[in-house]
């Protein structure tokens, strides 16, 4: 049989906004009971199908990397970011400087590479940098059932809308202890999986790479020996990663 390729997403935003809740969500579609703060950096496989239902369709698996977001870990949260073939950026949607600091979070992540040299400046204009020819960008906001019983929805929309704008990037909103907020066939999920789509596309089917791969997994990286699920390869393990400073 032969080896299923994978793609690397990475997943930032502020501690606390539920990245953890999120990345374990996409990966195994029911809710996380337990989650803990990350430190360094954790991640999640899912086994994706690409193209699902056309001649193309093919099987992949999709990495997210969830990265911690304390600012003790900023100076070397740099190492979990190559190879970079998509992002996630995650906001709480009861909270608006989650909202606003996505532009910094954006900013860190391209700024870190150092081989362009046109995103070697202090600060990136979105709008400039990012589109339909760069890297895809889904940005996800949680906490939506709070931001209902507030009765703020349309503000939250408004604030994420404009790096979601700026980026050409899809958005939506989750409450990520329900699993019906990715649920097959919603808007959620058909906007999740044409983003994977388009990760893929990028990655294997683009003669255009925004991150190259430059960087091996560090050798303190360590992974445990749990199958994804009864219908993926056994070989293939469910790591989580942990970056201890």
């Amino acid at each position: 049989m032969a080896a299923i390729e994978k793609v690397k997403v990475v997943v930032l935003g502020d501690s606390g906004v539920g990245k953890t809740s999120l990345t374990y969500l996409i990966a195994h579609n029911k809710p996380l009971i337990s989650p803990g703060w990350t430190v360094g950096c954790s991640v999640e496989v899912k086994l994706h199908r690409y193209k699902e239902g056309t001649q193309a369709q093919n099987t992949f698996f999709v990495e997210l990397w969830d990265v911690g977001g304390s600012n003790g870990h900023r100076n070397t949260r740099n190492v979990f970011y190559q190879p970079t073939h998509g992002i996630i950026l995650v906001h709480d949607l009861t909270n608006r400087k989650s909202q606003v600091n996505l532009q910094k979070w954006l900013t860190e992540i391209l700024n870190q590479d150092g081989s362009n040299p046109t995103l070697q400046q202090v600060d990136v204009d979105p709008e400039q940098f990012l589109g339909s020819t760069q890297i895809p960008i889904l940005v996800i906001g949680t906490k939506f059932d709070l931001a209902e019983e507030k009765q703020r929805k349309n503000q939250y929309r408004r604030l994420s809308s404009s790096i979601a704008e700026q980026c050409g990037a899809d958005e939506i909103f989750v409450n990520c202890f329900q699993a019906r907020s990715l649920a097959p066939g919603t808007s959620n999920s058909v906007k999740l999986t044409r983003f994977f789509d388009k990760v893929i596309e990028r990655r294997y089917y683009s003669r255009v790479s925004p991150f190259s791969d430059k960087r091996g997994i560090p050798p303190y990286i360590m992974a445990t020996s749990t199958p994804l699920s009864n219908n993926r390869p056994a070989q293939y393990l469910s790591p989580r990663f942990y970056h201890m400073d």
